[in-house]
């Protein structure tokens, strides 16, 4: 009870810091017309502050998870503007206050501490860029799947294989679907790519396997000649739950691999599968989690994956974290030809303009966060994934589904 008092403090002290921007903005309209402003800028918090307590009672676990997300994304989203807002307020305080301090040396020359309208409205202004990019987000781009074509000259490729077709999938994330029809329309662009192979790169829940029990027959829709192969995420281990027993954390594990199973696709956990394509033989690897930064786990055995793979034509492996790419693969596994990735998200914002800019806060965190990168012969492909976790949209990088055709290596990007 403590902690939810000082956060009522604490957002309370925000908004009435972000009012006086309201104030000053509106001192010159109607009665009406600022009584209704004031109202609906005080409506958000007032139910806020209302869930919050009911909360204390009726937890938010037994809420219907689709107004649950949409409640946290608007409260987050209010907030952060209003946040901005009173930042810009700070500066403004302390102009008034160097003001103050000098109509106190200089008793004869009075001069206005008044509020600055140009820094309430420019305030407002800041405020609302991100009430409207991530509303709009929410609102138009979490099942705006994007189609993207990638072609990969891979060193030594085989004729035979040629133009060999790979759709990639990454971070479905069920437990955030709120659409299934939205969903199904995505399976359906999958299918009209009519690939030879479909990759998925782990994160098919949030935390549960619970969750994706509304999407299996949806997704055991996919269709690949020849084959679709999966990896697991970080969030698929259940690491983020407390679990009752180990015993529960095992089950949800166990219940998640049969969901793989039962969709059609073949889970790879540090193992590999040799295919017969067009006469020659093609390595698909998969290791379980592997990350290089030291928050995320390290369950993938990458030496165990490549075992009896040194004959093959082709050597295509499935990483959940990009970062997995230059810390290990790229050292020690030279003959691996390419990596599919996923796990950034792009981080659900950014701004990607095809040869001009390609920007995300994600990139300060990642160095390879999303699309082709190439290095020292081998390449990587980070997808920036399907679902979305945490806030319900996307704001410049789209919900992805790539298509990757592989052809013989005549030059090379970096």
């Amino acid at each position: 009870m403590d902690r939810l008092l000082i956060l009522l403090a604490i957002l309370l002290f925000i908004d009435i810091y972000a009012f006086q921007a309201i104030r000053v903005l509106v001192q010159s309209w109607s009665d009406t017309a600022r009584q209704t402003t004031y109202l609906a800028f005080w409506l958000v918090p007032l139910l806020g502050f209302t869930l919050l307590a009911i909360v204390q009672y009726y937890p938010a676990s037994q809420w219907p998870k689709g107004w649950l997300t949409f409640i946290r994304a608007i409260f987050f989203i209010f907030y952060l503007s209003k946040f901005l807002i009173a930042g810009v307020l700070l500066i403004d305080d302390a102009r008034r206050g160097l003001m103050a301090a000098y109509n106190w040396a200089n008793p004869q020359e009075e001069s206005n501490l008044g509020r600055s309208r140009f820094l309430s409205q420019l305030a407002l202004a800041l405020g609302g860029i991100p009430l409207f990019l991530l509303t709009y987000g929410m609102a138009r781009n979490p099942y705006r799947y994007q189609l993207i074509r990638q072609r990969l000259p891979i060193r030594n490729l085989p004729d035979a294989l040629q133009g060999l077709r790979i759709v990639h999938i990454s971070d479905i994330h069920s437990g955030s679907f709120t659409n299934t029809h939205a969903v199904a329309r995505a399976i359906d662009m999958i299918n009209d790519q009519k690939p030879d192979l479909v990759f998925f790169t782990g994160d098919l829940v949030n935390n549960k396997a619970e969750e994706m029990e509304a999407y299996v027959d949806i997704f055991k829709q996919i269709r690949a000649q020849y084959g679709v192969f999966s990896i697991l995420g970080n969030h698929d281990y259940g690491d983020y739950v407390e679990w009752p027993s180990a015993q529960a954390k095992a089950a949800n594990m166990a219940r998640l691999k049969s969901i793989h199973k039962q969709m059609g696709w073949t889970l790879l956990l540090n193992e590999n599968r040799i295919l017969n394509i067009h006469d020659e033989k093609v390595a698909i690897i998969g290791v379980e989690n592997y990350s290089a930064l030291a928050r995320f786990p390290k369950y993938g055995d990458l030496n165990k994956a490549v075992q009896g793979v040194e004959t093959t034509a082709l050597r295509l492996l499935l990483s959940h974290d990009p970062t997995h790419w230059e810390s290990q693969i790229i050292p020690q596994f030279p003959n691996i030809q390419a990596t599919f990735s996923g796990h950034t998200h792009g981080m659900q914002f950014g701004i990607e303009i095809p040869g001009w800019i390609k920007w995300s806060p994600a990139q300060y965190v990642y160095k390879h966060w999303a699309g082709a990168y190439y290095q020292e012969g081998q390449w990587l492909y980070v997808n920036r994934g399907f679902g979305f976790l945490g806030y319900p949209g996307r704001v410049g990088i789209l919900p992805e589904i790539t298509l990757i055709e592989l052809a013989t290596e005549v030059s090379h990007a970096s």
